[in-house]
């Protein structure tokens, strides 16, 4: 509540020093919010005006935002606070430029500095960390007619919404798995499969979470969907994290974990019950936990899965046997680590494990190794900015690891390739 006052106070504040009059004149109008992932993460990064001056230009307009849970605690530099407007434009009701209508759309500026642009929070919840959504509330003042939208309306997250978000995978009455599953509207007459596991703060039975967490809802999108030719996506949720083992803990290849036998046959259902899918193109990957998870299932299943595609692995090489070793050695697997991640530290994980594979006579496996995560936009810094260690699954969904781990390109058929353009040209035998 002490939020939302300051909020309104705020909105109240601004009104009067462009002045505005009495606040109590305003007539209070719907919005819409456009969420969309960036390489950081999910951003509020439009929003849509009902019944708004087509005329208007962006310096008319305030955007105030306000972030509570009812979950857990938000740090206060973080709850509320104004949005800067960019850009305006007339559109529908969707956000599509038209001339005229009653529609306008705010682009609002966005970066992996500005947390106030996220509806989403990472935070304790019960016993762990995780992403949630969050109450994001909205007040726009134009400071021109004194009018105020203050009521969303609805959401509009692109790509996530061509996702089917409601299957629910129940397995042997022992747990339940939900998904997130997309089918290409152009299709081949077999279609490949691209499945993706979140990492540790994506689990729950959102899976919107999964897509948004982080960037993964990309691979559905146009850009990379053309290099498949159409492939069908899914996104299976860990109800908490896909490293769990029976006693709660983390394991990290040492002990069991509990969900590896449930997620394969989610999988192979899924598989079974899409004919169109290529059975000899499944393609698994992930991030940390879902790493660990992608390596886990290829361990288990060496004969299934036409290859991985594999970022912060978080599965430990000890324990890994030379036996195991040799029989992923045949399976193409493109890692993606960075040199200064402290969470799955690479000295321990993704590097002997990659020699190991090489020297057992690995012929396509890569590893692109990178000194630094860092902004590939170039609107932050570029190579001068650098994400967490952590975050190497932006150089995955970006779809920009091009080379190994010498630095040399990855070459399929004489021509370099990116990863995905790699993935796409993996079969089975």
């Amino acid at each position: 509540m002490k939020n939302k006052t300051q909020l309104i106070l705020l909105v109240f504040l601004s009104a009067f020093l462009f002045g505005l009059g009495n606040p109590n004149t305003y007539a209070a109008d719907s919005y819409k919010l456009v969420v969309a992932g960036f390489d950081w993460g999910p951003a509020v990064h439009k929003v849509i005006l009902a019944n708004a001056p087509s005329d208007a230009r962006p310096s008319d307009f305030e955007v105030f935002v306000n972030r509570s849970s009812s979950e857990g605690e938000i740090p206060e530099a973080i709850r509320s606070g104004k949005r800067s407007v960019i850009y305006s434009y007339p559109s529908d009701e969707n956000g599509n430029r038209q001339q005229g209508g009653t529609f306008v759309t705010l682009v609002l500026e966005v970066s992996p500095i500005q947390p106030l642009g996220s509806p989403i929070q990472y935070m304790r919840v019960g016993n762990r960390a995780s992403n949630v959504w969050i109450d994001y509330q909205v007040t726009v003042v134009n400071t021109k007619n004194r009018q105020v939208w203050d009521q969303e309306s609805g959401r509009i997250m692109p790509i996530v919404d061509e996702f089917d978000l409601d299957p629910v995978f129940n397995y042997q009455d022992k747990m339940t798995l939900s998904n997130a599953a997309f089918s290409p509207e152009t299709k081949s007459e077999k279609s490949p499969l691209i499945i993706w596991l979140h990492g540790g703060g994506e689990g729950g039975n959102d899976p919107t979470i999964a897509l948004l967490g982080n960037r993964a809802a990309n691979y559905a999108s146009d850009e990379i969907q053309v290099l498949f030719g159409g492939a069908h996506v899914l996104v299976p949720q860990s109800p908490t994290f896909w490293m769990q083992s029976e006693d709660g803990t983390y394991t990290r290849g040492d002990r069991e974990d509990v969900y590896h036998e449930a997620l394969f046959a989610l999988i192979d259902e899924y598989v079974k019950s899409n004919p169109d899918i290529d059975p000899k193109r499944v393609y698994v990957g992930g991030c940390s936990n879902g790493g660990y998870m992608s390596l886990k299932l290829i361990l288990e299943h060496p004969d299934y899965f036409a290859a991985g595609y594999i970022s912060a692995l978080a599965y430990s090489n000890e324990f890994i046997t030379d036996e195991q070793v040799k029989s992923i050695k045949n399976i193409p697997i493109w890692f993606v680590h960075s040199a200064d991640d402290n969470t799955t530290k690479p000295d321990v994980t993704v590097v002997p494990l990659y020699h190991r594979l090489k020297e057992a006579g690995a012929k396509n496996v890569f590893l692109s190794y990178y000194e630094h995560v860092t902004d590939i936009t170039g609107f932050y810094g570029g190579e001068d900015y650098h994400y967490p260690g952590h975050w190497s699954w932006i150089y995955s969904h970006a779809n920009t690891a091009r080379t190994d781990f010498d630095g040399s390109p990855v070459m399929l058929n004489g021509k370099p390739v990116t990863i995905m353009e790699w993935l796409a040209a993996q079969k089975k035998k």
